[in-house]
């Protein structure tokens, strides 16, 4: 078993992603709220304040990676939850691409000769390569990245209120006498949705937990909250204190870099570019941590190819950071390295996978109430985030109207492909028919095709399910029933009970069992009843001797009462 990474290391590989947004936050939310921007990060470091309970009722419930997608995956449906693991690796794909293009543009600053593009591709195919050695040896290079970026960022703060210190407030109060286009509240309102982009990557940590040590991921939130609520303000309030605003959009792209300039000199400038280099080159390997975890549990989950599974003997799947380094180098060469296109679909999709976060945590509190979990966030609370991230998706659309259009224009084709996977069977029965209907003249064609698909279609529906059930009556039972029909692709299944020595089990529930299997033909139901504990251990001798993966395997939802956390049961589904 491979060692799990501690509260640094964890920290350090989402960290580099949310801490590299005061690189460009400051800019952004000063374009929009001016002398009020330090305020509109205020205000969303409140939000994130918010969903750190959030995401930790969540996960702590279902220590599982994934995120918004296994959140929303034992709530409700596949189809709902993979709309979430859709909009997940879009975010992750553009957070790739412009967070390496950015970064080789800090360097180009420092050499006019850097080749760009190909720079770009180059650190791809370095973070690629570190993906698939193992997340661990990712982890060293990711927490020497953070620590150096922490400590760049307390230099530049030194500096730079060493020299308000000095210098005295002049910039300062020129810029809040400055007067506020449309107003305090437009400002404010707009300022806010323009630093929400400043918390990108606070979903990461949900993506790889089952790589984390136990207790790790409340910190992570912890953690990355702590620096966002520091630093981002800081910088915006540093920077008026500085850079008079009208010049603030000339240097918008290193706005950082040029305070150095202004409080340190030349060589805390270089020091900065160097930092927002590996900084943003961090953020890639983000990327490609958090989407291996994520595209690793929808596979396993058969929304997407099993060949993807596929690992080496260092226990990687390599395959899906190859897969992922492909399409990050396709966007890249489509957009000719012009990523402002990008930005609108890293801008929706993260907005919208943190709404969709929320709306698990609803499920959750409604659906499986008596899951255990370590913390839970109030209703209050969990409207107040859920609204504010709506809000900041409807400020920032209205703002860059296009960008939607170009969001849906990367969207629709990836839903396609993972509609394809969750209605392959109905998909694949019409291309039989349409291949009988055009091709009946050549009959040994339509023989051999026909068999083929055949043979997939049985091939697909030969899996096996297993319900757990004790003391569950029709009704329970049949939710069981509706929830297989509509979401898994099988013929059989097995309702097992286990029995303690001297305990007996409700009379009905054999009859009940009949009863459901004459409702639902096309699934054989096959009742079982043995003697046992239910528990881990007989979850993985059931799993071996029946050649049935855990993760086929479901229960309903466990009380207070119940001896093991959820995660020890090996990737058991809750279905009910």
């Amino acid at each position: 078993m491979s060692k799990k990474l501690k509260e640094l290391s964890a920290t350090a590989i989402c960290g580099n992603d949310i801490s590299s947004s005061c690189l460009y936050v400051s800019a952004l939310s000063i374009a929009y709220a001016g002398q009020y921007a330090w305020v509109s990060l205020l205000m969303v470091a409140l939000v994130l304040f918010l969903f750190r309970k959030i995401y930790g009722e969540v996960v702590g419930a279902l220590p599982l990676n994934g995120g918004a997608y296994n959140a929303l995956l034992n709530t409700t449906s596949k189809s709902t939850a993979s709309v979430a693991a859709t909009l997940t690796i879009l975010s992750y794909m553009a957070t790739a691409v412009i967070s390496a293009s950015e970064g080789m543009h800090y360097v180009h600053n420092l050499w006019d000769a850097w080749p760009i593009v190909i720079a770009t591709i180059i650190l791809l195919v370095f973070f690629m390569v570190l993906t698939i050695v193992g997340i661990r040896e990712s982890s060293l290079v990711a927490t020497v990245i953070f620590i150096f970026h922490m400590v760049s960022l307390v230099v530049l703060s030194l500096f730079c209120g060493y020299y308000i210190y000095t210098n005295g407030l002049e910039v300062l109060t020129a810029n809040f006498n400055r007067p506020v286009e449309g107003g305090i509240k437009t400002a404010l309102f707009f300022g806010f949705a323009a630093a929400m982009l400043g918390i990108s990557g606070f979903e990461s940590s949900a993506n790889f937990v089952e790589e984390q040590e136990k207790g790790v991921f409340r910190k992570t939130l912890r953690n990355m909250w702590v620096v966002v609520s520091i630093f981002n303000p800081l910088m915006a309030f540093l920077a008026l204190s500085l850079v008079p605003i009208p010049l603030v959009a000339d240097h918008k792209e290193t706005l950082l870099s040029y305070m150095g300039e202004i409080s340190g000199g030349g060589w805390l400038s270089t020091l900065i570019s160097v930092d927002a280099a590996l900084v943003l080159s961090g953020a890639v390997l983000t990327s490609f941590v958090g989407v291996t975890g994520l595209v690793e549990r929808m596979t396993l989950d058969r929304i997407l190819p099993q060949f993807m599974l596929r690992k080496n003997k260092r226990g990687s799947s390599f395959r899906i950071p190859i897969l992922f380094f492909l399409l990050c180098v396709s966007v890249l060469l489509i957009t000719k390295g012009e990523l402002d296109a990008l930005a609108g679909v890293y801008t929706i999709a993260f907005l919208s996978v943190m709404t969709l976060f929320g709306f698990g945590n609803f499920l959750l509190k409604i659906k499986r109430k008596n899951l255990r979990r370590p913390e839970k966030s109030t209703w209050l609370a969990l409207i107040l985030a859920v609204g504010a991230v709506i809000a900041a998706l409807v400020g920032n659309i209205v703002m860059n109207p296009h960008y939607l259009g170009v969001f849906l224009e990367y969207l629709i084709p990836t839903l396609l492909v993972v509609t394809f996977m969750l209605n392959r069977t109905i998909i694949l029965r019409f291309g039989l028919k349409a291949i009988k209907y055009l091709f009946k003249p050549i009959e040994l064609f339509v023989e051999r095709a026909n068999k083929k698909i055949v043979d997939t279609i049985d091939d697909i529906n030969s899996q096996e399910f297993v319900f757990f059930t004790h003391e569950d009556d029709v009704a329970a039972l049949n939710k069981v029933m509706l929830y297989i029909t509509k979401n898994e692709h099988t013929r059989k299944l097995k309702v097992v009970t286990i029995v303690k020595d001297g305990e007996k089990v409700p009379a009905r529930l054999e009859s009940d069992i009949e009863v459901l299997d004459r409702e639902y033909p096309e699934i054989k139901i096959e009742y079982i009843k043995m003697s046992g504990t239910f528990g881990p251990k007989i979850i993985q001798k059931l799993s071996k001797q029946w050649n049935i993966p855990v993760n086929f395997m479901f229960i309903g939802s466990p009380g207070d009462d119940f001896p093991y956390e959820v995660s020890e049961l090996g990737g058991v589904r809750l279905i009910i």
